[in-house]
């Protein structure tokens, strides 16, 4: 069965081109448009699709205030749309506040320079969002092609069998907690980072699939939440207990070890996929750490963070993965724990708590 999707722009120019680009898939079907929000609650509630896209602003009723009202009369996955800007992000950061599970910025030259690649990734994460809708499957289903959330691309490569891995590393031997995450990311990495204490003992590193525009609205909203400090990353940034620094958008971060582990940021290697990508910087922490870490995977499409955490793994870290339930889409977590990596597998609610159990 096609997964159903309601358009909602005030744009005519944009609403027949995403119309366009999702019906050119077999698998997708518009059902309906609206131009405002009122009118998308509306349609929304007449037609009950599976997935609605939304933009922000708009007449009548702008995009965030819908999506608090489909979020409460009639729950679904939202994708918003957003332009690249300090306000469109901070706009875009209330929105995933408000209920919306992924955005996707409006003009596509800025996610890909392939515009067919930008059409691609969004028909993807239409498909992977209205997975989400309907999968809260038991970890003993993992093997399915459905749960993995991964639709085309190199992901879907089959992982390579498990290897001989290091005993664990005791958890009072760790220097630092690596958190990789992408789609729900925000939402799952502000609901960890609140519950720690200002006193955290150890650094944070965390890499988000976001764009360059957006990691520094988010950074600070993080800040202010949070009883630890957050900060977008910097070369030469030095990792310190209870700050968690974020990777900027559009850019690599990798830990470099010495007398104190630094940050150093650099641009994307030719033919990467992720800026920031998970598996580099948690690569990167092999040299820096060895395997005196936690890396940390969440909700996720793709499998970015499986080798990098495989890598880890082998040195003896502990790894951590999100559970199916609580992920808004569960391709990350699924890949490193279908490859035997995962040590423990935990809902959302219990990762902050079991950060603090561990090592407070």
């Amino acid at each position: 069965m096609a997964v159903r999707v309601v358009v909602v722009d005030d744009s005519g120019f944009f609403r027949r081109r995403i119309v366009e680009i999702l019906n050119a898939d077999v698998g997708i079907e518009v059902v309906g448009t609206a131009v405002n929000g009122l009118e998308g609650l509306e349609v929304v509630k007449r037609l009950e699709p599976d997935v609605v896209t939304m933009d922000i602003e708009m007449p009548v009723m702008d995009g965030i205030t819908a999506v608090r009202r489909i979020m409460a009369e009639s729950p679904r996955p939202v994708l918003m749309f957003s332009t690249l800007t300090t306000e469109g992000a901070q706009a875009t950061l209330d929105a995933l506040d408000a209920g919306a599970m992924d955005f996707m910025p409006k003009r596509f030259s800025e996610i890909a320079k392939d515009e067919d690649a930008a059409k691609v990734m969004l028909r993807r994460r239409v498909r992977a969002l209205a997975l989400a809708r309907t999968r809260h499957q038991p970890v003993t289903r993992l093997a399915t092609p459905l749960l993995r959330d991964r639709v085309g691309g190199a992901e879907d490569t089959p992982p390579p069998a498990p290897r001989t891995v290091a005993s664990a590393t005791p958890l009072h031997s760790l220097r630092a907690v690596l958190i990789g995450t992408s789609t729900g990311g925000p939402v799952a990495l502000q609901n960890v980072l609140k519950e720690l204490p200002k006193n955290f003992p150890l650094p944070i590193i965390l890499v988000q699939h976001m764009p360059a525009s957006f990691t520094p609205a988010f950074a600070q909203r993080l800040n202010n939440l949070c009883n630890i400090e957050v900060r977008e990353a910097a070369t030469g940034d030095v990792l310190h207990p209870g700050c968690a620094l974020l990777a900027p958008g559009g850019q690599q971060m990798v830990l470099e070890g010495g007398a104190q582990t630094r940050i150093r940021i650099q641009d994307s290697p030719p033919g990467t996929i992720y800026k920031p990508s998970v598996d580099i910087t948690f690569r990167s922490a092999v040299t820096a750490f060895k395997g005196q870490v936690l890396a940390v995977v969440l909700t996720g499409m793709g499998a970015d963070g499986r080798e990098g955490t495989r890598a880890l793994r082998e040195l003896g870290a502990q790894v951590w993965a999100q559970d199916a339930a609580s992920s808004v889409v569960f391709g990350m977590p699924a890949a490193v724990i279908e490859a035997g990596l995962a040590d423990h597998i935990l809902a959302l609610k219990d990762v902050g708590p079991t950060l603090i159990k561990s090592f407070c």
